[in-house]
């Protein structure tokens, strides 16, 4: 096991059948966040012609490619390769987590078998990913989250995630699930310049649920909460959340439109406190 909490050793394992050579650069920069890649994997059938766009992008990111042919019509053998791996290097390799690029849910129990053995599970995906594998990670990132507005309109068409919006005198015990919904529609990128969506966001019940657990879990007697204790438990809540969803760059930036605590600073760390 690695020393250093501060730079854990990462697995990144990639589904070529449902990842995009277009932001292979993106999400290699948001894993070098989380620690360093010492394995970069990526599977798939090679022989197929629409795999060749990566080959550029294998060599320029150094990353191994796995070959597995398709044995049978309508059975995914890149998944089962892809976990038996990702079972093996979680026995031997002295590794500190596992990055699943994956859009499927078929991943969901080796997320959780890493969890199990006290290792991290970090998921990145589309933001139509099955629910149950977005859960069964540490952390799920999205991969539109990464990439700009532009290539997000240009690459991505795909089912995007509906925050439920709840009013506030409904009743909170049906918010408290904190369960996103999906639905089919067109990528909409919100105007982070313009706060087109402050509005909205101070309304959403969702976020002011999650915001408001996370801060009673985290506060002192005199109620106030570091804002980075607060983020990390919202994520132990909601492995998917992330502030980019709702187009911020900063956790710190998303807090000032929900209106329903105070902030202080003390240094260079923001701390929050619920409005009576």
């Amino acid at each position: 096991m690695n020393d250093d909490k501060n730079n854990p050793r990462l697995a990144v394992l990639i589904d070529a059948d449902n990842a995009r050579a277009s932001i292979v650069t993106e999400l290699l920069a948001e894993i070098a966040n989380l620690g360093t890649a010492n394995i970069k994997r990526i599977y798939g059938d090679w022989t197929e012609p629409n795999l060749g766009s990566w080959k550029e992008t294998l060599l320029k990111h150094s990353i191994q490619p796995i070959q597995q042919f398709r044995n049978t019509v309508r059975k995914n053998a890149t998944d089962s390769a892809m976990i038996i791996d990702a079972m093996d290097l979680l026995h031997n390799a002295p590794l500190d987590g596992f990055c699943i690029v994956s859009s499927d849910s078929d991943f969901t129990r080796l997320a959780a078998r890493v969890r199990e053995s006290g290792k991290l599970a970090y998921g990145f995906g589309e933001k139509k990913t099955p629910e149950p594998f977005r859960m069964a990670c540490d952390r799920f990132i999205y991969i539109e989250n990464l990439i700009s507005k532009e290539s997000l309109a240009q690459n991505f068409n795909a089912p995007i995630l509906d925050r439920p919006t709840i009013s506030d005198s409904a009743n909170q015990s049906t918010a408290t699930q904190l369960k996103p919904t999906i639905k089919a529609a067109k990528i909409q990128t919100p105007d982070i310049a313009n706060n087109t969506e402050a509005k909205t966001i101070s309304k959403d019940a969702y976020l002011k649920v999650l915001f408001r657990s996370a801060i009673n879990a985290s506060s002192g007697d005199d109620g106030w909460a570091s804002l980075g204790v607060v983020g990390s438990n919202i994520t132990k809540k909601a492995p998917d959340f992330d502030s980019r969803t709702y187009g911020y760059a900063k956790l710190s930036e998303l807090t000032k439109t929900l209106n329903i605590f105070e902030t202080k600073k003390i240094g260079n760390h923001l701390f929050l406190r619920l409005l009576s």
